[in-house]
C-alpha cells in the first residue's frame, strides 16, 4: 500500500502505538497476565508471566526492555520536533533556535525529575533520609537532555562517536576502575563501581539499599539508548527516492539482529544487566527495539493498518498522564469495582482477579479515550 512520502515528516502513529504498547505493560498488562497465569495455569500464559518479571541480576526478560524501549522511543520523536524547528534557518538565527530547543529541553528534564520524586512519595515527605531522588521518570528525563545536547550540537559523525564512547567508557569504568574495599571489575550488587558511587553521590534513600537501579552512573549509558532512538528518527525522516519507507522498516530488522548478536557477545565479558545497565545491556535492547519499530512501522505506517492499534495510540498519546495516574494519582482498581464488582461476582472466585484486571483495562483505556477526544495530552 503506497503513502506518500510526505506522511513520514509529520507525526509516524507507529511511534506512539509502540509507546502505548511499551506502556500498557506497565499500567495493567501485566497484572492482566499474571492474575491469567496464576487462574488457567496454561503454558503460554506462564511463560509471558514469567518474562513481566525483571531479571533478578544478569540476564534479559521482556520487562527489562519496557524502559530502554521507552527512552529510545523518545530519542526516535526527536529529530521530528527538533528537526522541524532547525530546519530551514539561516545562520543567524539558528543559534537563537538551538537556545530556545535547550530551554525546552532544561524545562522538560526539571519537571520529569521532579514528577518522578513524587511518583516516589516526594508528597507524603517521610524525612530526607528516606526520600528517593533516583526514579525512571528522571532518567528518561536525564538520558533525553544530554542525547538532545548531543544531537543539537554534533553532526551525525560526532553523534556516533558519542554513541561509541559512552559505552566503551561505561565498559572501561566498571571493569577496570577499583571500588574500595572490592576492587575492579566485581560486578555484583555492592562491589560494582555504580553502585559505589551511588552510596557516596546518591542523596536520600536508595531503592535497593546499596544501589539505586536509576542511579547516576547507571544513567550515563543509557544516553546511548536515546541516541538510538535519534539515528533511528534522523533515517525515518530523511527523504529519499531510493530508500523509500518500506526498504527502511526493512532496513531496521538486520541492523537491530546485528545489535542483539554484539551484545551476548559482549555479554561474555560485560554481562546484560539492567540494574548495572551495562554497556551490552544497552545493545541488545536498542536491537530489541529497532526491531519493535520496524514491526509496527512497517504494519501501520507503511501498509497503512491503522485502525487496530487507536487503544495503543490513546496510551502513547498521553503516556506521562496515564504513568502518574496508575502511580496513585487515580485509583483505577476502586474505579472498576465500583463499576463493574457486581458482574466480577459472578465468575469463579479463581478468575475473579482476571475479571478485575480486565476492568481495570477498559476503565484506563475509557479514561484515556476520552482525553483523546477532547485533545488533552499533557505535554511536557
Amino acid at each position: 500500500m503506497h503513502t506518500n512520502q510526505k506522511t513520514y515528516l509529520k507525526r509516524l502513529q507507529s511511534l506512539d502505538a509502540l509507546r502505548g504498547f511499551d506502556m500498557f505493560w506497565i499500567i495493567s498488562g501485566e497484572g492482566l497476565i499474571h492474575s491469567w497465569a496464576a487462574a488457567s495455569d496454561n503454558s503460554l500464559i506462564n511463560w509471558m508471566s514469567d518474562q513481566l518479571h525483571h531479571s533478578d541480576w544478569n540476564g534479559f526478560t521482556f520487562y527489562d526492555l519496557i524502559f530502554p524501549l521507552f527512552i529510545f522511543i523518545a530519542g526516535v520523536s526527536m529529530p521530528y520536533s527538533m528537526g522541524k524547528q532547525l530546519e530551514g534557518s539561516t545562520a543567524e538565527n539558528k543559534s537563537a533556535i538551538r537556545q530556545k530547543i535547550l530551554w525546552h529541553l532544561l524545562k522538560r528534564t526539571l519537571i520529569l525529575i521532579i514528577l518522578g520524586m513524587v511518583v516516589n512519595g516526594l508528597l507524603k515527605w517521610q524525612g530526607y533520609e528516606n526520600t528517593r531522588f533516583a526514579s525512571v521518570l528522571g532518567r528518561i528525563a536525564l538520558s533525553c537532555f544530554f542525547a538532545g545536547l548531543i544531537f543539537l550540537y554534533c553532526d551525525l559523525r560526532g553523534q556516533l562517536l558519542w554513541f561509541a564512547g559512552l559505552l566503551i567508557g561505561y565498559w572501561v569504568v566498571m571493569k577496570f576502575v577499583p571500588v574500595p574495599g572490592f576492587g575492579a571489575g566485581v560486578l555484583t550488587p555492592e562491589g560494582n563501581m555504580e553502585a559505589y558511587i551511588d552510596r557516596i553521590l546518591l542523596p536520600g534513600k536508595l531503592h535497593r539499599k546499596v544501589y539505586d537501579p536509576e542511579g547516576l552512573l547507571s544513567t550515563i549509558p543509557a544516553i546511548a539508548n536515546a541516541l538510538m532512538g535519534i539515528f533511528t528518527g534522523q533515517f525515518l525522516r530523511w527523504s529519499s527516492t531510493r530508500w523509500t519507507p518500506l526498504k527502511k522498516g526493512f532496513l531496521m530488522i538486520p541492523v537491530g539482529l546485528l545489535l542483539i548478536a554484539i551484545a551476548w557477545i559482549w555479554h561474555l565479558d560485560f554481562p546484560i544487566n539492567k540494574n548495572m545497565w551495562t554497556s551490552s545491556f544497552v545493545l541488545l535492547t536498542c536491537g530489541w527495539s529497532l526491531l519493535f519499530l520496524s514491526a509496527f512501522y512497517l504494519i501501520i505506517d507503511v501498509a497503512g493498518f491503522q485502525k487496530w492499534s487507536m487503544p495503543l495510540v490513546w496510551i502513547g498519546m498521553n503516556s506521562i498522564t496515564i504513568y502518574m495516574a496508575s502511580h496513585g494519582v487515580i485509583d483505577f482498581e476502586h474505579t472498576t469495582v465500583f463499576l463493574f464488582g457486581g458482574l466480577i461476582k459472578f465468575a469463579e472466585a479463581a478468575w475473579q482477579p482476571v475479571w478485575l484486571a480486565v476492568g481495570i483495562v477498559i476503565v484506563q483505556l475509557g479514561f484515556l479515550y476520552f482525553l483523546y477526544r477532547q485533545k488533552w495530552f499533557l505535554k511536557v
